[in-house]
């Protein structure tokens, strides 16, 4: 059974930083693509980033320059490092697990960045 355990979620002021982390079990962690997305309440869920099983990395636009995403294969965890954070970044924050045709998420954690 797979699963992904995220944490490092909270309430951060406008500017602050934060740390999300996922815990990969129950599967070859280094084959996945790896990464985050996000929903913001009344929204669709909207990729943040994504790394590939060789390090390649892919960011919203929106998060370009503030966020950071990054792997650990020998601990099967996926970081995002989140700087410079604004109160449209608040949303639940979900991580994701891919490859070809397969799926899986986490339950996600919540960030909330105060003004």
């Amino acid at each position: 059974q797979v699963l992904l355990v995220e944490s490092g979620g909270g309430l951060v002021q406008a500017g602050g930083s934060l740390r999300l982390s996922c815990v990969a079990s129950g599967n070859i962690f280094s084959v996945y693509t790896m990464g985050w997305y996000r929903q913001a309440p009344g929204k669709q869920r909207e990729l943040v980033a994504t790394i590939t099983s060789g390090g390649s990395t892919n960011y919203a636009d929106s998060v370009k320059g503030r966020f950071t995403v990054s792997r650990d294969n020998g601990k099967n965890t996926v970081y995002l490092q989140m700087n410079s954070l604004k109160p449209e970044d608040t949303a639940v924050y979900y991580c994701y697990q891919g490859r070809r045709v397969t799926s899986y998420w986490g339950k996600g954690t919540l960030v909330t960045v105060s003004s």
